[in-house]
């Protein structure tokens, strides 16, 4: 199992699965990241937190939290 948060920069991911529950999982849904989207990873900050992502054509800052729960190949 790999997670967006161990996505290199520059790569284009597939998401598999959502993980986590409740009000956290429906903010991630809410931005558009829902199974079988594809996610281009812009950036990663210095500190690695947040992640700058490409996700159905707008631009999206994620925390490492959050990037955590979202499976991809």
């Amino acid at each position: 199992m790999k997670t967006l948060k161990e996505t290199a920069c520059g790569r284009n991911v597939k998401v598999v699965k959502l993980h986590g529950a409740g009000a956290v999982k429906r903010r991630i849904m809410d931005m558009g990241i829902t199974k079988g989207t594809d996610i281009y990873v812009r950036k990663v900050a210095p500190l690695g937190d947040p992640m700058e992502v490409t996700v159905r054509g707008y631009e999206l800052s994620l925390r490492r939290a959050d990037a955590e729960m979202i499976e991809v190949e």
